[in-house]
């Protein structure tokens, strides 16, 4: 089976969440620096606001680097106009990721135009058919920090996939937050894994100081599962840090702070979507802090390359120690 690496070009077999607001050029360029898969959060980036970060990204590393682009959040059409810019306006070195199912046409249209799919995934369903299409397959557990594509937990979907394609090229995520937990994962039969609340305490990510402090003084029993972050984003659950907002989500609705998207201001109410980011400012404690269960596992902030290097010695091999995994499971 083919490794991450492999596919994407990269070093080391380690993909980084495109998180909306919190991985930006510079978080990604970092990590793609460090020689695993940058990505950059496309999130509802538009027209010259889009132009702006890919422009950053591309001038910013020369080393294989992703953008994440959100079907559902966007709708078809402007998720092709998205699409359209990333092809229009990045050298063939950036993949796409997508956190959710896009349509066929849009599996059609980047392949067509020779770029690697990445396809982050809930179910098993979704896996194999974005499997079939050609993708990278993020299997997301609901150990995951953020939205929450299913009811799995990661290493029972893993499992699952890879019983039903096991050609494919498949990553996990959800709660990895040491390279024992990814080699665990890797044992389950993934190829490699992504990382998300790990990179958000990164140097380099534009996490609010305060969101940083927040994860990185947290356990797993800090972290709950809910859907009270809706507005922007409706109809998923999510896994944040318990707040006053998730302890009571019968209050008003009101705005609790402002922010700016590429130089743009914007109002956050009470029950955002958005993540306080280095110019948010108002209730920070309020907002929604996405944190998966690894946090347990991550207790300081550190550069984006000194987490790639954590991961290093696990990932970098992740072929070979699949390979391994498939023969004791054949000769068992």
């Amino acid at each position: 089976m083919p490794s991450v690496a492999g596919v994407l070009g990269t070093d080391v077999s380690l993909l980084q969440s495109g998180m909306g607001g919190v991985a930006g050029s510079e978080l990604a360029c970092a990590v793609s620096d460090a020689g695993a898969a940058g990505c950059a959060g496309g999130y509802k980036l538009a027209g010259g606001a889009l132009s702006a970060m890919l422009a950053r990204l591309t001038s910013g590393t020369d080393r294989p680097v992703g953008v994440n682009l959100i079907p559902e959040v966007v709708g078809p059409d402007e998720l092709d106009r998205q699409v359209a810019q990333v092809l229009d306006e990045t050298p063939d070195r950036v993949h796409l990721s997508f956190f959710g199912m896009p349509h066929d046409a849009v599996f059609d249209r980047v392949t067509a135009a020779g770029r690697h799919l990445v396809v982050q995934v809930g179910t098993v369903e979704d896996g194999v058919h974005a499997a079939a299409r050609g993708a990278v397959v993020v299997a997301q557990g609901i150990e995951a920090g953020g939205h929450l594509l299913g009811t799995s937990r990661r290493d029972d979907l893993m499992g699952a996939l890879r019983a039903r394609v096991p050609d494919a090229c498949l990553v996990a995520s959800g709660g990895i937050g040491s390279p024992g937990e990814a080699a665990r994962a890797l044992a389950a039969g993934a190829d490699g894994v992504l990382l998300g609340t790990a990179f958000v305490v990164a140097h380099e990510s534009r996490a609010h100081a305060r969101f940083k402090s927040a994860v990185t003084d947290a356990d797993e029993t800090d972290t709950v599962i809910t859907d009270v972050y809706e507005i922007g984003w409706p109809g998923r659950r999510h896994r944040v840090l318990a707040t006053a907002v998730t302890a009571d989500p019968g209050q008003p609705a009101k705005f609790i702070g402002k922010t700016l998207v590429e130089g743009k201001p914007y109002l956050v109410p009470r029950f955002s979507a958005a993540v306080p980011t280095e110019a948010t400012s108002g209730r920070i404690e309020e907002m929604a802090l996405y944190c998966g269960r690894s946090c347990g596992e991550i207790s300081e902030e550190v550069s984006a390359a000194d987490v790639v290097a954590a991961f290093a010695r696990v990932l970098a091999g992740a072929e070979v120690v699949n390979t391994e995994e498939k023969a004791e499971h054949h000769v068992g």
